[in-house]
């Protein structure tokens, strides 16, 4: 692929390639068995975006897990809007059980306390959250992330799942916004 790419206004470049996400993953999904094996948890995948990381991960699980989807929006362009929009809803009973969440990207914790709270009200037994890549320096929840693929600086990136309106989640590798 491509050392650079362009989307709309904006142009990216390439900032970690397929096969560190790659390792990222096989190392989550080893954490992620350590702990999982016996509990036949639901892994809740956040649409759009963590759909290729959720895939990637699940093929590297060899025990029995239940998946479900939920869609929200919170981002417009390249910045949050601090609003959760839930566009697609929990359909699956999870009282007493155990569920991992599957993101794409953790910056801000917006998300993943609004579903935190939304799972434990549903009666959930445990809520813990996988994400591919991390920006600790955006990151304000007092929740733990508990697996955590890379850690990435708090700059705007697309690919392998993320997004810059619509576009770049089909690329393997992932890319970063040119400052302008």
């Amino acid at each position: 692929m491509s050392e650079k790419v362009t989307f709309l206004d904006k142009t990216f470049v390439k900032y970690i390639s397929s096969e560190e996400i790659d390792d990222a993953i096989a190392r989550v999904a080893s954490d992620i068995m350590l702990e999982y094996r016996y509990d036949d948890p639901i892994m809740l995948i956040t649409l759009n975006g963590a759909i290729v990381f959720a895939v990637d991960l699940l093929k590297r699980l060899d025990f029995p897990c239940r998946i479900t989807c939920v869609k929200l929006a919170s981002y417009s362009g390249t910045e949050s809007s601090g609003t959760i929009n839930q566009l697609i809803g929990l359909s699956e009973d999870i009282r007493g059980k155990r569920i991992l969440i599957l993101e794409d990207i953790v910056d801000t914790g917006a998300t993943y306390i609004h579903l935190h709270k939304m799972l434990t009200e549903a009666g959930a037994k445990d809520v813990r959250i996988a994400t591919m890549t991390m920006k600790p320096d955006a990151y304000k929840a007092d929740l733990p992330v508990h697996y955590v693929g890379i850690n990435i600086p708090n700059k705007f990136v697309i690919g392998r799942g993320l997004d810059y309106d619509g576009y770049g989640r089909n690329l393997p590798d992932i890319y970063q916004v040119i400052s302008e």
